[in-house]
């Protein structure tokens, strides 16, 4: 695949995953499979820093305003990446599993940073 213009960046950085999942619907599910686990996998690590971060109060607002901003880039950013052409819902799954990613990583170095 030849890079013609900044719009052909998507299609050549993408179109293989697409090619191999458009094999086989073994292929297909595979990619749901493991999208699925991670955006459980990426929450559940969210949540559990969320919990230790603990109770409501002055500074926890701070760290939970700013790891939902951390998640608010991550969807940005994946929105200006993803190609909206094709597979639109596996890169949707992906896009939430990475902000669910980057929040829970931002919990988890201010808990270390406060705690630790």
């Amino acid at each position: 695949m030849k890079i013609k213009s900044i719009s052909d960046i998507h299609n050549a950085i993408f179109y293989p995953l697409k090619s191999w999942a458009e094999q086989s619907t073994g292929n297909w599910n595979i990619l749901i499979g493991v999208g699925f686990l991670l955006l459980m996998g990426s929450a559940i690590f969210a949540y559990v820093f969320h919990k230790k971060i603990g109770p409501d109060d002055e500074r926890t607002n701070k760290i939970s305003l700013k790891s939902a901003y951390c998640m608010l880039l991550a969807i940005i950013l994946c929105d200006m990446i993803f190609p909206k052409d094709y597979m639109w819902n596996i890169f949707f799954l992906f896009k939430y599993t990475l902000a669910f990613l980057a929040g829970g990583i931002y919990l988890a170095i201010q808990y270390k940073k406060d705690f630790s």
